[in-house]
């Protein structure tokens, strides 16, 4: 008996190989009634003017200009994302995280989203309703986490700093002894501030009182050091669009053996199907199992992802963090010449400038720029 499929996902299975040509097949019949409504809404007249778009040096806190090498992939031609071409640059982006992040966690992969849909997927998964959060609030990050952790009825504990302040391990070990915490939430680059966290020993000391450390990256990653695997970290998130200059839309997140176990053996279904680790942990590659639909990623965006990790690979870690640190000290000697002061006092503690942005010559755009703009300033108002 031949079997009945809708025309459009017959030609769609057709195209992709699924359905052999000599197997019977009938099509769906058009609707009669398919055009038999007056349209109320016409084409738009914004619509038919060219796209036009500025040219424009973005030396702000992201999203970063993008490279030609990255612009050239956003241009390439629509695959399958469910193709074995596809699921090789999914392997090669995996790979190219985990040299970013310096780990060798299996379950490593990206997210389809900006870094909100991470640290939302990191909370979702590793928390469940009525279990103890520890928080650093010391920027907008932190107050971010509290929202999100207080939708899903953990019971937030507030760690809250000033801005440009950061937390030392006995401000922590006061918090976990306290509130004793399943997750303890720390922003290594805090872009609201500038102000970067020290993460040495702030992992141990979690695991000694069975908790979790998750650290917001997205403004720091490639630009300043960090060490997954040796800090101790087991959940570690972070952007495409700043220091990788890739377009905003994906996002990175790797968890370590002890946040997988965590997710695992969860006595509840995450909020979010769209963000539960253990399918996309699937159609990641991450569970040695065949891989089945889950949904369906940016394929354009994860090729430009791709092409941003492979630069900084080649470029190599240590060499992007000497860039940044060069760039940044640059930026504060002029910014001080200008007599202003620094909002973060310690120079180890500051985030600088992103990616291919990160150059002598745009650091001289920016002091000439505000230069300019404290002329026109009125006394009083500084």
């Amino acid at each position: 008996m031949p079997r009945f499929i809708p025309g459009s996902v017959f030609l769609a299975s057709w195209a992709a190989g699924w359905i052999q040509p000599h197997v019977p097949v009938l099509t769906a019949p058009q609707s009669r009634d398919m055009a038999s409504y007056p349209l109320i809404v016409g084409p738009p007249t914004s619509l038919r003017k060219p796209l036009k778009i500025p040219d424009r040096l973005l030396l702000g806190p992201g999203p970063s200009n993008l490279t030609s090498r990255v612009m050239l992939a956003g241009g390439l031609q629509m695959i399958g994302h469910m193709h074995e071409e596809m699921y090789q640059i999914m392997n090669e982006i995996k790979d190219g995280i985990r040299y970013a992040f310096q780990t060798q966690n299996k379950l490593t992969l990206a997210i389809s989203g900006s870094g909100h849909t991470a640290m939302e997927a990191a909370l979702f998964n590793v928390v469940e309703p009525g279990e103890s959060v520890l928080v650093g609030v010391n920027g907008i990050w932190g107050q971010r986490i509290v929202d999100i952790a207080e939708r899903i009825g953990a019971k937030v504990h507030q760690m809250v700093k000033a801005p440009g302040e950061y937390y030392t391990l006995h401000d922590v070990e006061k918090g976990l002894t306290q509130h004793k915490p399943v997750l303890l939430f720390l922003t290594h680059g805090e872009s609201s501030s500038g102000i970067a966290q020290p993460l040495d020993g702030y992992g141990d000391l979690c695991h000694r009182h069975n908790c979790l450390l998750l650290v917001d990256s997205v403004a720091s990653l490639g630009g300043a050091p960090i060490y997954m695997d040796k800090q101790g970290i087991d959940i570690m998130y972070s952007g495409s669009q700043k220091v990788l200059n890739s377009p905003p839309g994906t996002s990175l997140i790797s968890f370590s053996e002890k946040a997988r176990g965590k997710i695992f053996n969860r006595k509840t279904k995450p909020f979010s199907l769209n963000l539960d680790i253990k399918w996309l942990s699937n159609i990641w590659g991450c569970d040695d199992n065949p891989r089945v639909y889950h949904h369906t990623p940016p394929v354009i965006g994860l090729f430009a992802l791709r092409e941003s990790l492979a630069l900084l690979a080649e470029e190599g870690l240590e060499e992007s963090w000497k860039k940044h640190r060069e760039a940044t000290a640059y930026l504060h000697k002029g910014l001080q010449k200008l007599g202003l002061q620094l909002f973060v006092k310690e120079p180890v503690l500051r985030i600088g400038l992103l990616g291919s942005n990160a150059t002598k010559a745009n650091v001289d755009r920016v002091i000439l720029a505000l230069k300019e703009a404290l002329q026109h300033c009125p006394k009083n108002k500084l």
